[in-house]
Parts: C-alpha cells; sequence; structure tokens
C-alpha cells in the first residue's frame, strides 16, 4: 500500500478505524471520514500519534450529503494527486421491529446505508476514470444481507443491496480497470457491538464454527487483500468473513434483540 491513496468512510471509531490503521501501516495516505467532525479529528490524531507519521487526515461529513461526500473525495483526490482505493464503510445500524418501524427510520438508514454508499462509490469512480487509476472500490455488506435477522429488516435489506451494488457497478467499471467488491463480516468484537451486549464475544463464538468471533482485524486482513495487486481479477464478489456461521446461522441463547441503545452510526 506504500504511496496509495485511500479514502475511508465511516471511519471514527470500529471497523472504519481499524481499516484506517491498516492501510496506513502499510504506507497509505488515508483519509478518515466520519460524521461527526469532533470524533473524525480525534481518531485521525491518535492514529498518527501511535503510529508517529502524519498519513491520516481527517475528512468530516455526512455521506447521506451527497453534495458534501462528492466534495469531500473530490478535495482529498486533488490534495493527495488521485485516488487508489475508497472504502464506504459508513452505515447506520438501528434494530427496529418491523412494525413498529416509521417512514423516517426507513429514510435515514437507506440514505447513509444506501445512497451515501452508491455515491461515494460513483464519485471515486469517476475521479480514477479521470485520473486514469486502476482503482479499486470496496464496499461493505454484512452476513444480516445473507441471512434473516430479527427486527434488522430495514438494515438487512440496504446490506443485501450493497452486496448487489458491488456486482453492478463491477460490471459496468472493469472496463475502466477498476473492481468494485463487497466484504460481509460476521459477528465482530468492537466498541458497539461490546457495548449492545456485555456477552457478545462469548455468546457468539459459541455459535460460530471456529469458535471464535471476528476481530477487527480479520476484516482489515480481507480489506488489504482485495486492494493488492494479488486480487486484480477478484471482482464483484461478496467476501464473506464470519468464521463460517452462515452456515447454518445460530443465534446464541442470551442475544438482546433489541440493545439498549438504538441507533449506531
Amino acid at each position: 500500500m506504500a504511496q496509495q491513496v485511500v479514502f475511508i468512510t465511516g471511519a471514527g471509531q470500529g471497523i472504519g478505524y481499524a481499516l484506517c490503521r491498516a492501510f496506513a501501516v502499510q504506507g497509505a495516505q488515508v483519509a478518515l471520514n466520519d460524521s461527526d467532525p469532533s470524533k473524525a479529528e480525534a481518531a485521525a490524531t491518535a492514529l498518527n500519534t501511535e503510529l508517529g507519521m502524519n498519513q491520516v487526515h481527517a475528512y468530516p461529513g455526512d455521506i447521506a450529503e451527497t453534495d458534501s461526500i462528492r466534495a469531500l473525495i473530490n478535495r482529498f483526490a486533488d490534495q493527495a494527486g488521485g485516488l487508489d482505493v475508497v472504502i464506504a464503510n459508513a452505515g447506520i445500524t438501528r434494530y427496529i421491529p418491523f412494525l413498529e418501524s416509521e417512514p423516517a427510520d426507513f429514510d435515514r438508514i437507506v440514505s447513509v446505508n444506501l445512497r451515501g454508499t452508491y455515491f461515494t462509490a460513483q464519485t471515486a469512480a469517476r475521479s480514477m476514470i479521470a485520473d486514469g487509476k486502476a482503482g479499486r472500490i470496496i464496499l461493505l455488506s454484512s452476513v444480516v444481507g445473507l441471512r434473516a435477522f430479527p427486527n434488522f429488516s430495514i438494515y438487512s435489506m440496504t446490506k443485501a443491496a450493497i452486496a448487489m451494488m458491488a456486482s453492478s457497478l463491477a460490471l459496468e467499471l472493469g472496463r475502466h480497470h477498476i473492481t468494485v467488491n463487497a466484504i460481509s463480516p460476521g459477528a465482530t468484537l468492537t466498541e458497539r457491538t461490546l457495548r449492545e451486549d456485555p456477552n457478545y464475544e462469548a455468546g457468539w463464538s459459541s455459535v460460530i464454527p471456529t469458535g471464535r468471533v471476528n476481530y477487527v482485524e480479520d476484516v482489515t486482513a480481507a480489506a488489504l487483500f482485495l486492494a493488492s495487486p494479488a486480487a486484480r481479477q477478484i471482482n464483484g464478489q461478496n467476501l464473506v468473513v464470519d468464521g463460517g456461521w452462515t452456515l447454518a446461522s445460530p443465534l446464541p441463547p442470551e442475544h438482546p434483540h433489541i440493545p439498549e441503545k438504538q441507533d449506531y452510526a
């Protein structure tokens, strides 16, 4: 990843933060996007301090606002001399029973998870084509886009759509030497998942064939591979990183169907 220019959305914490760290360690210049400006700045500062370098740059903005994400990506590409990799990681996770869902819930989740991802990818592709870059676009889907999950209908629909989005965009962008792939993480231990379920690691480890949950490094390894020269012929795929959970898809016995905190960006 040395000298690569990478833009990652939704990266103030969790998997997005880990992705920024992984690419920066490999030598990339990384734009760290988050909808919360203070979180984006703090995350970029923390990574640069930890790594002893100045390779992570805060680019705060809400990807649901199409004009904003277009301006952010284009500004970073102009400043960094082009764009090699874009990872559309940002998304809202919200548990809502189907019978209690409201139009406002639907619109917000779809606007961030689907519209935000779609126009992040489009803006990146336009920049790569204009610069003659053989780029990589990676979209974050989820195993809940492959298997039904209680009280997750809207979120799950967006994640299923993102996997199809990767296939559709790959078909159109391949001739421009741009690959588009999705990653579908399974149960992954992050600050958020541990906060919503203190028994998260033990509970999910008990129902995953490999006997453990994902750590963020499992997801970042997949992203680094898809962005590498070794993956140049992998296009339009959905790489499932779940320890085999989707083979049978059992739920942990004590998994809370409605965590106390309902909305996470």
